[in-house]
C-alpha cells in the first residue's frame, strides 16, 4: 500500500455543484461537510463551485465560486473551465475529486494527467428523466457523465445499490468502485435537548404524535403516497401530525391532495426550513420517514434524523435499507406505496414496531456516518487513485 498519506498531505482539487450556505441541496451539503473534514484526514482542499465571490472569502480562498448558478449553461461551463485552469496554474493537485460531472466535464483537458476520483451521488440523467426532462436532454447528460466517469481511476458510491447502477448503466468496472456512505456533522444534529424542549422552541403541539419528512417536493420522493397513507394513519391515531419540510414544484399539488383528503389538521407543508432550525425539527419528531419511490442512493436525511436521536422509517429503495439495517431491519418498510407507509407508521405508534431508542440512534450515527469517520475512508480512496495513476 502507498505511504503517501502517512508522509505528506494529499493535495486535492474538489469540483462541486453549489456552495451549501448559498444554495441548499443534499449533494451540496455533503460536499460542504466533506471538504470541511478532509484536512483533518490528511487531505488539503482546493475547490471550485458555482457560487459568488463570497465563497472564497468564507473559505480563505480554498474554494472559489466561478459565478452564480442562475447564469446560462454555456457561461457556467466556460467559467468552470477557467476556474479549473486558474486553480491548476496556482498549484497542481495529486487528485481531482469530481462531485458533479457537469462542471468537471469542461475541464477534462486541463486536468488530464492527474488521478481522478468521481463521487457518484446518483444517475443525474435518469433523475432528470424521472422529473420530466426530455429524452434529448437525458441523452446529453448521460454521455457527459460517461465521459467523466471513464476518466476516473476510482469512483465512490454512497451504497451498494448505486454501485450496481454505476456498473450496469455506465459500464464502470467493478474493481474501480468503492462504497463510502455520505457523511454528516453529527455534532450539529446531536442537540442536548428533550423532545418536549424542541417542540416548545418550534411552537409545536406537545402532546401529539409527530411524523417528519424532509424532502424536496418532486415526483420521485413518494410524498403523494405518504399523504394518502395519512388517511389510514389518522383513523388509528386521530391526533397524528405529519410535517413535510422542503420546497419544490409539487407544493400546490400536494396541498390540494391534503385538502381533498380532509387532512388539513393532520398534515402541514412547512416549506423550506433554515439549517439552524432543522436539527430541532428532527428532535421534535417521534419518527421520521423517507417514502422515496425511485433513485435514492443513500438518503442523507436518514442519518440527520438518527443523529438527532429520532428513528427513521425508509422504503426499500436504492441505498436506503443499507443506511439503516445495521441499526434495525425493522426500520425498512415492506414496500413503497401508501399501504406499506401506513402500516409502518401505525405500528410505530401502537408499539408493535420496536423502534431503536434515542441513545442507539445517536450512537449509530456517530460510529458510522460522522464526517471524521467518512473523511478517513474517502482519503484512503484518494490514496488508491493516486497509486493507480490517471486513466488516459
Amino acid at each position: 500500500m502507498s505511504t503517501h498519506a502517512s508522509t505528506q498531505s494529499i493535495k486535492s482539487l474538489q469540483i462541486g455543484m453549489h456552495w451549501f450556505p448559498e444554495r441548499a441541496g443534499g449533494l451540496d451539503r455533503m460536499y460542504y461537510t466533506l471538504v470541511g473534514a478532509l484536512p483533518a484526514a490528511g487531505v488539503e482542499v482546493r475547490g471550485v463551485v458555482a457560487g459568488s465571490p463570497r465563497v472564497a472569502v468564507d473559505t480563505g480562498g480554498a474554494i472559489r465560486g466561478f459565478g452564480p448558478a442562475a447564469q446560462s449553461l454555456p457561461r457556467r461551463l466556460m467559467n468552470a473551465r477557467s476556474a479549473l485552469r486558474d486553480t491548476l496554474r496556482d498549484e497542481r493537485p495529486d487528485v481531482v475529486s469530481s462531485h458533479f460531472a457537469l462542471y468537471t466535464f469542461p475541464g477534462l483537458d486541463v486536468t488530464r494527467g492527474i488521478a481522478q476520483v468521481s463521487h457518484f451521488q446518483g444517475p443525474w440523467a435518469d433523475e432528470s428523466h424521472v422529473e420530466g426532462a426530455d429524452s434529448f436532454g437525458q441523452r446529453a447528460k448521460f454521455m457527459l457523465e460517461r465521459r467523466v466517469y471513464a476518466r476516473s481511476s476510482r469512483l465512490i458510491v454512497l451504497s451498494e445499490a448505486f454501485g450496481q447502477i454505476l456498473n450496469a448503466r455506465y459500464g464502470v468496472p467493478e474493481e474501480r468502485i468503492r462504497v463510502v456512505p455520505g457523511c454528516v456533522d453529527v455534532a450539529q444534529f446531536d442537540l442536548k435537548m428533550t423532545r418536549t424542549e424542541a417542540r416548545r422552541r418550534l411552537q409545536l403541539p406537545l402532546g401529539r404524535p409527530v411524523v417528519l419528512a424532509v424532502r424536496r417536493l418532486v415526483r420521485r420522493m413518494g410524498l403523494e403516497s405518504l399523504i394518502d397513507a395519512m388517511t389510514r394513519v389518522k383513523q388509528k391515531v386521530p391526533d397524528v401530525l405529519l410535517l413535510i419540510a422542503g420546497k419544490g414544484r409539487l407544493a400546490e399539488e400536494l396541498q390540494a391532495r391534503i385538502d381533498a383528503a380532509g387532512l388539513d389538521e393532520n398534515v402541514r407543508l412547512l416549506g423550506f426550513v433554515p439549517d439552524d432550525h432543522l436539527a430541532a425539527l428532527y428532535r421534535a419528531a417521534d419518527v421520521s420517514i423517507v417514502p422515496t419511490v425511485a433513485l435514492e442512493g443513500f438518503g442523507l436525511i436518514t442519518v440527520e434524523s438518527l443523529a438527532s436521536g429520532t428513528p427513521v422509517l425508509v422504503t426499500p429503495v436504492g441505498g436506503l435499507p443499507e443506511a439503516v439495517r445495521g441499526l434495525s431491519k425493522d426500520l425498512v418498510l415492506e414496500s413503497t406505496g401508501a399501504d406499506a407507509i401506513a402500516n409502518g407508521l401505525i405500528a410505530s405508534f401502537d408499539g408493535t414496531l420496536d423502534l431503536p431508542d434515542e441513545a442507539a440512534c445517536r450512537r449509530y450515527a456517530w460510529e458510522h456516518f460522522d464526517r471524521s469517520v467518512i473523511a478517513k475512508r474517502v482519503a484512503a480512496v484518494y490514496e488508491e487513485a493516486i497509486e493507480a495513476g490517471p486513466v488516459h
